[in-house]
């Protein structure tokens, strides 16, 4: 295809619950400059690849990648990254952006009902429903009042942090550089991570796996945390070492844990 009008090909992978289809429709809403076309079709796939300055999706597999002669830049539609052959892209001088902070809301959505299902109960409840028994239960426990414990104060913590703000809560935050504040009541650095679990009520891991952060809550952190304490983790199956959980949550070291990630992954 001969244009002198840069060349984005989205690939047929929806972009969190949108299907590439609309995705391609609005881009070319946005992009009225820009030729914006759908590599839906396997046959037209590979022509469209030859000639993409920009590829948009999910994934890049080896054939895509080397089909896409041109490419320039791929727009991951995540917010992580470390999925894709990132040195690969590198050597062809390819840039890489994400979609950092399209999860902040549905996951923060998402930490405040798991919160509220350890506080309320609610999984007792339901069971309770499905057994058809009508009898008062103990909650376990009320928010208000609480120490709130986020690791990570980027997107997706903050997010958190900002729907936490009706519940009556103390909020601290985790961050590499802790003179950079944040959202929380206070703002510390993993050098006082260990102090500050002494006193969490709720640990909510939001942060990026780096060499810091592998095996970030292993066995002392866990011994660290109160008994009634709970641990939800948003960030990578890593940031947990994963036998040291387990033991800790037969062993009633701490109350629970709700994990959207593993290590490793799936269990």
């Amino acid at each position: 295809m001969q244009t002198n009008r840069p060349n984005i090909v989205v690939l047929d992978h929806d972009a969190h619950g949108i299907p590439a289809s609309d995705y391609v429709e609005t881009l070319r809403s946005r992009l009225p400059d820009h030729n914006v076309m759908l590599a839906e079709a396997p046959g037209d796939k590979r022509r469209l690849l030859a000639d993409a300055d920009v590829l948009a999706g999910r994934h890049l597999d080896t054939d895509e990648f080397e089909a896409a002669e041109n490419l320039r830049l791929f727009a991951a539609n995540t917010a992580g990254v470390d999925h894709l052959p990132l040195e690969t892209l590198a050597e062809r001088g390819i840039a890489v952006t994400n979609a950092s902070g399209v999860h902040g809301p549905n996951i923060a959505e998402h930490v405040l009902g798991w919160t509220l299902m350890f506080a309320r109960r609610l999984d007792e409840g339901r069971r309770r429903q499905a057994r058809r028994e009508w009898r008062r239960f103990q909650s376990f426990t009320e928010l208000a009042g609480s120490t709130v414990t986020v690791v990570g104060l980027g997107s997706i913590g903050e997010a958190i942090v900002q729907r936490l703000s009706g519940f009556n809560v103390q909020t601290i935050g985790v961050r590499h550089s802790p003179l950079k504040n944040g959202p929380t009541d206070k703002v510390v650095g993993y050098d006082d991570l260990l102090d500050t679990l002494a006193r969490t009520d709720v640990l909510i891991l939001a942060c990026p796996l780096t060499d810091m952060t592998q095996s970030l809550i292993g066995d002392g952190e866990l011994a660290t945390l109160p008994t009634d304490a709970i641990i939800i983790n948003v960030a990578r199956g890593g940031v947990v070492d994963t036998p040291a959980l387990v033991e800790a949550l037969q062993s009633n070291i701490i109350h629970g844990a709700a994990l959207d990630v593993t290590d490793p992954e799936p269990l």
